[in-house]
């Protein structure tokens, strides 16, 4: 089998492994000996103590896309199945016990036997599903369908696209404005210079410049809802030739950015908020951002990437003259008693980095030399 280059699948595996292991060490603090217990004790797992429905089903179901993507990443890169297979059964399942260890360490976490089975169990079943649908022709037509629409070098452009979604469930404080991250870089560098010589002198730096934000202004939030809309679109354009598909991949856009920001206003509001999201601004700036999305369409490769980090750089700094969302408090009690904040938080780290990791894609689109 020919080796790909270039495949999502692997970036999409290492980020979904990171986001595991977030959410299984979240929230990183209180880190202890485990008082009572011998190093046997440790690695043997105690046996859980209760049952949850939720935790079970989440134990299981949330390592199956790792399990997939790693067969996936195994195939792509030219490997036979049978060892793309042994890769993803154990991966996982060695990742598992890895956290489920590191979890007696934690206060706030319980470790336990039955979860990295779960876990294990469910790595198991999305590498079968995957080798299954690999068996039945899947690959042969998502290579196809990929080949039509992408440019070879398009595996990072694809793994943004699909993580798109996924920032956008936690709630920004503008409509589609990712990237509002600023307070917890400064309260990181905060405590990482805490009790330092250089503490001090920082200080002024770290505080911020003004602590109330005041609310933006109509122009300035359809401003940053347009370009909300038009950033993933450039990030797509700068990996496609088409003309044409760059347009019905913008209407897809547009739906699906109507569809998320939907289910996460519900999600974290209530089904009877789910449309309180589009406010005044919100349906003038998503045409905004349409029709400046179509007018792109008939960018060259690198010039739609360079146009992309424009883009990127002023919804950065729109959204960050934004105060945060009010309701952010309100809606981590709505979480099944707080049991899927884990994950919720997972949104919320996408929702930080996905235009920082969009913009330096970009810039290694802007620096290559040939347009595939």
């Amino acid at each position: 089998m020919v080796r790909r280059r270039s495949s999502a699948t692997v970036p999409l595996s290492a980020a979904f492994a990171l986001l595991i292991v977030y959410a299984s060490l979240y929230p990183f603090s209180g880190w202890r000996w485990p008082p009572g217990q011998s190093l046997q004790s440790l690695l043997t797992l105690p046996l859980a103590q209760y049952h949850i429905a939720f935790d079970i089903w989440a134990n299981f179901i949330g390592y199956m896309p790792l399990g997939a993507l790693l067969y996936g990443a195994g195939v792509r890169r030219g490997w036979r199945w049978g060892w793309a297979l042994l890769l993803a059964v154990l991966a996982p399942t060695l990742l598992s016990y890895a956290l489920e260890l590191t979890q007696n360490f934690l206060p706030e976490r319980v470790p336990s036997r039955e979860d990295w089975l779960l876990n294990s169990g469910g790595g198991v079943t999305g590498a079968l599903v995957a080798a299954a649908l690999a068996a039945l022709g899947a690959l042969r037509v998502w290579q196809s369908l990929r080949d039509r629409w992408f440019i070879p070098a398009s595996a990072g452009a694809l793994t943004l696209l699909l993580l798109w979604p996924m920032a956008l469930l936690f709630p920004t404080p503008v409509p589609l404005g990712l990237g509002q991250c600023w307070d917890e870089v400064r309260e990181l560098a905060q405590l990482a210079l805490e009790d330092t010589p250089w503490a001090p002198a920082a200080e002024s730096w770290l505080l911020p410049s003004s602590p109330l934000l005041t609310p933006l202004s109509p122009a300035a939030e359809m401003l940053c809802i347009a370009l909300g809309l038009l950033a993933p679109c450039l990030v797509a354009f700068a990996a496609m030739r088409s003309r044409a598909r760059r347009a019905v991949l913008t209407l897809g856009a547009l739906v699906l950015a109507l569809a998320v920001s939907t289910l996460s206003t519900a999600l974290n509001f209530g089904p009877e908020h789910a449309l309180a999201w589009l406010t005044p601004t919100a349906v003038p700036g998503l045409m905004l951002g349409l029709l400046a999305a179509l007018a792109c369409c008939v960018l060259p490769l690198r010039l739609a990437a360079a146009v992309g980090l424009m883009v990127l750089t002023a919804q950065v700094v729109v959204v960050a003259q934004a105060p945060e969302n009010a309701y952010y408090a309100q809606s981590l009690q709505a979480w099944s008693q707080g049991r899927f904040i884990r994950f919720h938080g997972l949104s919320r780290w996408l929702g930080w980095l996905w235009p920082y990791a969009a913009a330096a894609w970009l810039l290694v689109r802007v620096g290559a030399r040939d347009e595939g």
